[in-house]
This record gives C-alpha cells, sequence and structure tokens, in this order.
C-alpha cells in the first residue's frame, strides 16, 4: 500500500464505466485541487481532498510536493519493432520525394522488410527494447505494437514474438497487432500476397490481439481489406484515409473495427460512418508533422458528437518519435484541440482505441496505478505549451 499525498491537482478522474469520451464530453476532465491519492496492489484504490486524508506510519508515502497527478500516455498505434534506420530517407524526403515516390522506387516499408529479414530475433528486441524504454521514460504505460515489417510469414512471425516478449517484459501494458497486409512483400503478386495474409492469419491469431490493413492508395484497396479481415477473428484495427480517401473508415466500420487510424483525409462521409458506431477516429499528428501531410480535422469529429484518439505512429520511416506529451502538443497547436480534449486524446480514448479503457486512462478506483507525478506548477494547459520543458518526476507503473 502506497499514498500520494499533498497532491497539487489530481486530473484525468473519471466515473467508474466511462471507457471513452466523445463530443463535448472530451472537453472535460474530473480535477481535485490539494488532494491525495492510494495506491493497493497497483490499483488506484482512492482519493480524495487532502484534508479527509488518513496517515499511515505502516505505508510507503510519497510527498507531491503541489505537482500533478494525471494518468500516463496511452498509446494505440506504434511500428516500434523494427530494425536499422531510414534515415536515407529523410534526405530523399528534404530533396523533395514524396512519401509515395519513395515507396515505388521500393524504398519506404520495404526497405524495412529488408532490414528486418537480415537482423537476428535477439538484435531486433534489443533494438525495439531500447524505443519501448524510450517510450515508458516519457510517460507511456500502454502500448499497440504492429507487426507489417516482415511481409513474409517467418518474418511476421519473428516479429510478433518480439512484441510478445517485449509485453513479457516491461511493466507497461503491451497490446500486439498482426499487420502483414502493410505493403506487398518481396517476389509477390498483389493477389498472391492477399492470400499469402490470409494464410497467415490462423497462426498469427496464437500471437495477436487485433489485425490491421493498410488500407489505402497503392496499398491495399477495400476489398482486399475486407477478405482478410472476414478471414479471422481477430478485431480489426484499420489503417486508413493517409494518403487519400480510400474506403477504409467504412469498411472498417462494417467489419467492427475497435478503430480506424491516420484520417489525414476525410470527409463528410466517414463522419457519417462513424457515428453510432463502436470505432474510435484515430488521428496520428506525428505523420502529419513529418510527412508534410493535412492534420487530421479533429475538430469538426468533435463538432460532430464522436470522440478522438491521437496515437504516435512511432515508425521508422513517416513519425520516428514516440513522444506522446509532443503528439498532444500538436493535438492543440496544429490541430486546435483544447488542452483538456488532447490530453482525453492520448489518456482515456487512446486506452480505448487498443482495448484498455477498462484499466488504463484515468483516475477511477479499480484502475492500474499507471500515473506521472510532475514537479510542482504544471497543469494541463502547460503540459501541451511548454512541450519540451522536462515535467517528470516520477512515474508511477
Amino acid at each position: 500500500m502506497s499514498l500520494i499525498y499533498n497532491i497539487g491537482r489530481l486530473v484525468g478522474i473519471q466515473p467508474e464505466g466511462v471507457l471513452r469520451v466523445e463530443g463535448p464530453e472530451q472537453g472535460r476532465t474530473g480535477t481535485l485541487e490539494n488532494a491525495w491519492l492510494r495506491i493497493e496492489d497497483g490499483h488506484i484504490a482512492a482519493f480524495g481532498p487532502m484534508d479527509s486524508v488518513i496517515l499511515s506510519g505502516s505505508e510507503e508515502s510519497v510527498d507531491a510536493r503541489g505537482g500533478m497527478v494525471m494518468p500516463g500516455f496511452c498509446d494505440s498505434h506504434t511500428h516500434v519493432v523494427y530494425a536499422g534506420s531510414r534515415d536515407g530517407e529523410f534526405l530523399d524526403k528534404i530533396n523533395g520525394l514524396s512519401y509515395e515516390e519513395i515507396a515505388a522506387r521500393g524504398g519506404g516499408i520495404l526497405n524495412s522488410a529488408d532490414l528486418l529479414h537480415r537482423t537476428s530475433e535477439e538484435e531486433l528486441y534489443r533494438q525495439s527494447m531500447t524505443r519501448v524504454q524510450e517510450m515508458m521514460d516519457k510517460g507511456t504505460v500502454a502500448l499497440e505494437i504492429k507487426s507489417g515489417y516482415g511481409l513474409n510469414p517467418a518474418d511476421e512471425l519473428k516479429m510478433l514474438r518480439v512484441i510478445r516478449r517485449i509485453r513479457e517484459t516491461v511493466p507497461a501494458a503491451v497490446k500486439s497487432t498482426f499487420l502483414g497486409a502493410h505493403a506487398v512483400g518481396r517476389g509477390y503478386t498483389h493477389e498472391a500476397y492477399v492470400q499469402a495474409v490470409t494464410d497467415m492469419l490462423p497462426e498469427a491469431e496464437k500471437w495477436a490481439d487485433f489485425v490491421d490493413v493498410f488500407c489505402d492508395e497503392g496499398f491495399f484497396t477495400v476489398e482486399d481489406t475486407e477478405r482478410i479481415l472476414r478471414a479471422t477473428s481477430l478485431t480489426p484495427k484499420i489503417h486508413a484515409n493517409e494518403l487519400a480517401v480510400s474506403g477504409g473508415v467504412q469498411v472498417g466500420v462494417r467489419c467492427g473495427a475497435l478503430s480506424v487510424d491516420h484520417l489525414e483525409r476525410t470527409t463528410e462521409a466517414e463522419i457519417a460512418a462513424l457515428k453510432g458506431s463502436a470505432t474510435m477516429p484515430t488521428m496520428l499528428p506525428g505523420s502529419s508533422f513529418f510527412l508534410g501531410l493535412p492534420y487530421g480535422r479533429a475538430k469538426d469529429f468533435l463538432k460532430a458528437g464522436l470522440g478522438v484518439a491521437l496515437a504516435s505512429d512511432y515508425n521508422p520511416g513517416s513519425s520516428p518519435c514516440g513522444d506522446m506529451r509532443f503528439v498532444m502538443a500538436q493535438g492543440c497547436i496544429k490541430m486546435r484541440l483544447t488542452p483538456v480534449e488532447a490530453f482525453n486524446a492520448v489518456t482515456l480514448n487512446s486506452a480505448y482505441a487498443m482495448g484498455l479503457s477498462r484499466e488504463y486512462g484515468s483516475v477511477t478506483p479499480g484502475k492500474k496505478a499507471a500515473l506521472i507525478l510532475t514537479h510542482p506548477g504544471w497543469d494541463l494547459t502547460k503540459l501541451a505549451y511548454q512541450y519540451q520543458t522536462p515535467f517528470i518526476r516520477q512515474i508511477f507503473l
């Protein structure tokens, strides 16, 4: 049992049973000034105002000294299991090549697949763990990790084994997604590779929590996507509308996707398709920043009564950064979300987008005590405004 006391501001308080926030509710969060919080067996047991605290000499205690306590960040879309680097393509982008042009020349995802094929499983685990530790040090307490740089049965399975090993190693919650349909693997025709992905599914189901397809221009069609999703019992999470209005949102909703991700290019049709569904729209501002793409229409989604999650898309080609505090800041600066809206997008709603919001994403009795304690003087507005100033005093995980 442990106690955090003299908390200047406890934020992210939600009633039990609130698994996501939508529309106007995304702009609200429970806050308690001058508070305490008690942890038992790694879970939030209780909290309240300081004038109600009962101190016990037998429990470990932490004096927050006026710091803010908030739920840790949840990152529902990452590709952190990869080999090497694609910094050469960074120079190509500087010299004017687009993401699509680099991919058409055999670079991009295929380049990562070649590197991964040449990398031992142990080395792949070592490199990936460095990135996961970096994310945890910056306050991420739950994350999803995709395969998709294997693009053949043996290497996709190698990635899924590494993701499982990471899950068994780190204190953060880790969800695994099979993204065999990330690009067409070398040596396959398009049709043969779609069939190969469906053939991989029975083995992938033993290792992964979700299935994903890159449903976008130049990658996989709506028909490919539905064929793959209908061939498995895994819950879908879909790459959609990064490069074009692809129909990926609609097929994701139709197939019961937990989330549809990217959404740099959407119309009113996508908003209409998402209304009334259990699917979480997830936007990845890191990709917009790095590739010069449009930012997702987060405010329009909220005005339509939808919720929005934000995630890092940490990967070697289009978003080589897993700092969720920076993602939150981009939500405010580039997408015009309020600090509270962006905060809910990187905590509760992102937890929902990987099926973890019953345990993570808010300050709620019974949830995991996966918390950040800041230095004194911080609030949610300052967190996004001074987005590079160190703010973490301690992480409870």
